[in-house]
């Protein structure tokens, strides 16, 4: 069985105050890759699963940078597409600490991805080789283009009988073009086979609210069941919903753990409560990824839910969009070895 899974969304330019110091408190900013999408497919080739990334990037030494960053973990990047009259899209981040929050600023107007045009990738020739697809709400929020083309894409993926999955993620500073979340991602969605959201991406996303009111202290998980059993209601073409429930009690310490309803079952995983938190930008992605991983790999739905809350916790632990950590190391966590100590 082919288990090729591709990612379509743009990779940015990272640009990080260092450590937890404010913007420019000093005169450096660290320079790295990242973006949803890329991120999980970086995570996915981690796992030695066949990945590919398209995205569509400016035809510079920065745009090239970019695309030599992610084929050096082993992405595919065969299908990446080129403009001459485009920019880099940048994100600036300075990572929060105790009770201040992390502040990510957007500079991705007019980036190379939201001029994506019709013909520009070869949806046709990609899916032909691919199982899954993966697809977050982030791309659609940039430009009516890059929204057209995420839903011809995903025409393309189900005609070609690939398997879709869809991060919501919504992103409140990037729908400025006149189109509402909910008018697109409610199209998007009737394409897709696996949603993973939290429950603010299901209220601004897709406008379900849970008949249940959240509540302050400890996550009540009939809140999460409430809206998993509106989302399969609502689109009968899901087969799965997975919710990520993130507590916050300070920038460095998070309660992290998900829930999944198959439409027979509705499963929560185990809790991490997870301290000192080094890097928490991608823990969504990296958790799509381990998700993606286990359903692709025949892993029980339960089974995948734990993989992936692993492998997303261990991403708190790294610097960087990108989760570098192994399948053996993920197993090795989720069995129950979560001491941290060295390894000689």
């Amino acid at each position: 069985m082919n288990k090729k899974i591709v990612a379509f969304g743009e990779i940015m330019l990272r640009l990080k105050a260092p450590g937890y110091e404010r913007f420019f408190q000093s005169n450096t900013l660290e320079a790295t890759f990242g973006g949803g999408e890329a991120n999980v497919a970086v995570s996915l080739a981690n796992f030695g699963m066949d990945a590919e990334f398209v995205t569509v990037l400016p035809n510079t030494d920065i745009g090239k940078a970019a695309e030599a960053e992610v084929r050096r973990f082993g992405v595919d990047v065969s299908h990446i597409a080129y403009s001459d009259n485009a920019r880099m899209g940048i994100y600036f981040l300075e990572a929060g600490a105790a009770q201040r929050p992390s502040k990510v600023i957007y500079d991705r107007s007019a980036s190379a991805i939201s001029q994506v045009a019709p013909g520009m990738i070869e949806w046709k020739k990609i899916f032909a080789e691919a199982a899954w697809y993966h697809v977050t709400g982030i791309t659609p929020a940039i430009s009516m283009e890059a929204a057209e083309q995420t839903i011809a894409s995903l025409k393309v993926a189900k005609e070609a009988g690939v398997t879709v999955s869809c991060d919501l993620n919504y992103r409140a500073k990037l729908w400025n073009y006149g189109k509402k979340a909910p008018e697109i991602m409610q199209e998007i969605v009737k394409y897709t086979d696996v949603i993973i959201a939290n429950e603010e991406d299901f209220q601004k996303s897709l406008g379900i609210y849970s008949e249940i009111e959240a509540g302050k202290g400890e996550l009540d998980l009939d809140i999460y069941r409430n809206i998993s059993e509106q989302v399969l209601k609502d689109f009968k073409n899901v087969k799965i919903v997975a919710i990520t429930l993130r507590d916050s009690k300070s920038a460095n310490r998070n309660g992290w753990s998900a829930c999944l309803n198959d439409r027979e079952q509705f499963i929560h995983s185990q809790k991490y409560d997870i301290t000192d938190i080094v890097d928490r930008v991608g823990g969504g992605d990296s958790f799509s990824a381990g998700l993606i991983y286990g359903l692709l790999n025949g892993y029980s739905h339960e089974a995948a839910l734990q993989f992936a809350v692993g492998a997303s916790c261990l991403k708190h632990s790294i610097i960087g969009d990108f989760n570098r950590v192994s399948v053996e190391e993920v197993k090795k966590f989720v069995s129950g070895d979560t001491s941290g100590r060295i390894q000689r």
